[in-house]
């Protein structure tokens, strides 16, 4: 049971490495996935996605008490299924700015600037507006503008132009600074996930073998190098076996959850749980960036948002005959960057606004119609970490964001705050208000709104950098992706970016996948041996 590349999660990255790998007829790659295959409905219908939290898709992860969220132990959604949380998210299509890239560049990491990226952007990009100097078409993924956002978001964004920001038709061109509507991964209202873009075409390839419920507990270690993966098949081990390499693409949780459940990390912290040290990498699960976002919401004065779209025949018909309106929505339609500060090298602050009153992940029943808009933190200066709970490989692992450890961080939110009910005073929105929910009416002064900012904010589901690559000797990962101290593998998602970029990370992790299949295949080959399965691809429960 032996293949050239063992790749473990099928998520935003994985699904996009064995694809691009299983182009050569000649490799076999076998796809691992803890989570099921992405047949529930609610994945391909956009506005669902928060359906999909706190079911057998999400790995369902809860932080630690967080103290500067009023220890709060915070819910973090991740995809426990094929296409990860890309079949999960609210999708954004977001790479970053150039200041992000540039900066990798500059501290060592050759070969990661934005000019250097970039092409790996536009290769998976099949853009609806055609090819320019920073878009691609003919590529898997599917970028598309909304299909029927709400007027409600274009009074959003008329509010923003009387809050002096201006309008930004790509925030992915040429700035990144503005303000405008989304563009998202659907194809003709339906989610494009990696899973539905990159992955479904592959599977017809003999060369590619997907299991489903399959999950990695450690990866196999021999003289140094990563020769297999152990995973956990209902209870019962099997490992199977790497000719060539072995690429983690579990995420920004999961992969350093391994690594540790592998031996490899903190010699100390592994040693008093009772694994063997492999290789002592004192970085592993440290790092961990997120960001931080905080909402202000408002009831609505007539029924003109998305609130019980669910129950509307006419609604339901419109999706499901010409998929426009509600449930095309990405929910998050409109919003944009901003700096705090004209001295930044980029936007410290994006902003959403939600035609509907998404409070707490979707998770809390709206009380009726109303609107939500706020900050999330772009650059925060706080980090947290991942640690392992006990040496079980199917127990959570320990999540402790850290989120406003950093007063830095908590100061940035509070003026976001601050230029998001500027806004919502703003002409346009205000004549749809028929109160605001959150904060409390009255809680205006500096001291309420660091209140609201500890008691209401919630990640943005973009964890990163547990695994961080970089160009020193204590850095996890190097800048090809391998991991210092093991041959013979690597790490292909957002847990090996060195820092967050700005905005959402679905874009950023597949060109990081796009970006490993060049470093893999530019690995000359062993000499060949008899590898993987000749059987048809086929994913197995």
């Amino acid at each position: 049971m032996t293949w050239d590349y063992v790749v473990v999660g099928a998520g935003s990255a994985g699904c996009v490495l064995a694809a691009r790998l299983t182009e050569d007829p000649s490799v076999s790659v076998l796809l691992l996935e803890a989570g099921d295959r992405d047949t529930a409905r609610e994945i391909g219908v956009p506005a669902a996605f928060s359906k999909l939290f706190k079911t057998r898709h999400d790995w369902d992860y809860t932080t630690e008490p967080e103290a500067g969220c009023d220890d709060r132990a915070m819910y973090w959604p991740r995809g426990k299924v094929l296409g990860g949380s890309s079949s999960i998210n609210a999708m954004i299509y977001i790479r970053g700015a150039r200041a992000d890239y540039d900066a990798w560049r500059d501290a060592g990491c050759e070969g990661w600037g934005f000019d250097d990226v970039l092409p790996y952007f536009t290769r998976s990009e099949d853009n609806a507006r055609g090819p320019d100097a920073f878009h691609g078409t003919g590529g898997p993924l599917r970028v598309e503008d909304q299909r029927s956002p709400s007027p409600l978001s274009a009074d959003y964004l008329d509010a923003c132009a009387q809050a002096g920001l201006p309008h930004n038709d790509d925030f992915n061109g040429a700035t990144q600074e503005g303000v405008g509507y989304y563009q998202v991964t659907q194809r003709k209202g339906v989610r494009a996930s990696t899973a539905s873009a990159f992955l479904g075409p592959a599977r017809k390839r003999p060369n590619l073998e997907v299991r489903t419920f399959a999950q990695a507990t450690r990866v196999v270690v021999e003289g140094g190098r990563a020769v297999g993966v152990e995973v956990d098949l209902g209870g019962r081990r099997e490992v199977f076996r790497a000719a060539r390499e072995v690429a983690l693409c579990g995420g920004a949780i999961n992969t350093p959850q391994l690594l540790l459940l592998s031996g490899i990390g903190p010699a100390d912290e592994l040693r008093a749980l009772g694994i063997d040290v492999v290789v002592d990498a004192p970085n592993v699960g440290r790092g961990l960036q997120d960001h931080l976002a905080t909402v202000a919401a408002y009831d609505a004065n007539a029924p003109i948002t998305y609130f019980d779209a669910d129950k509307s025949i006419k609604t339901i018909a419109r999706y499901v005959l010409q998929k426009k309106g509600p449930f095309s929505s990405n929910i998050a339609e409109a919003g944009g960057f901003v700096r705090t500060r004209s001295d930044l090298p980029g936007p410290d602050l994006q902003l959403l606004f939600a035609p509907a009153m998404f409070v707490e992940h979707g998770q809390v029943d709206a009380p009726g119609h109303g609107f939500s808009l706020g900050p999330y933190l772009l650059t925060p200066q706080s980090r947290g970490s991942i640690t392992l709970r006990s040496k079980d490989p199917l127990a959570k692992p320990v999540v402790r964001a850290n989120y406003l450890s950093e007063p830095a961080d908590l100061d940035v939110l509070v003026e976001g705050l601050k230029l998001t009910l500027d806004i919502a005073s703003r002409a346009p929105l205000r004549q749809h208000s028929g109160g605001r929910y959150l904060p409390p009416a009255g809680a205006d002064d500096d001291a309420a709104l660091r209140a609201h900012v500890r008691a209401h904010s919630e990640t943005i589901y973009h964890p990163t950098s547990t695994a961080a690559m970089g160009a020193s000797d204590d850095a996890v990962c190097d800048p090809q992706l391998r991991v210092r101290g093991i041959a013979g593998l690597r790490v292909a998602d957002a847990s090996v970016l060195p820092d967050v970029p700005r905005g959402n990370t679905n874009a950023p992790v597949i060109m990081v996948a796009e970006k490993a299949a060049d470093l893999l295949r530019a690995v000359p080959a062993p000499p060949r041996q008899r590898t993987g399965s000749a059987a048809p691809d086929r994913t197995r429960a």
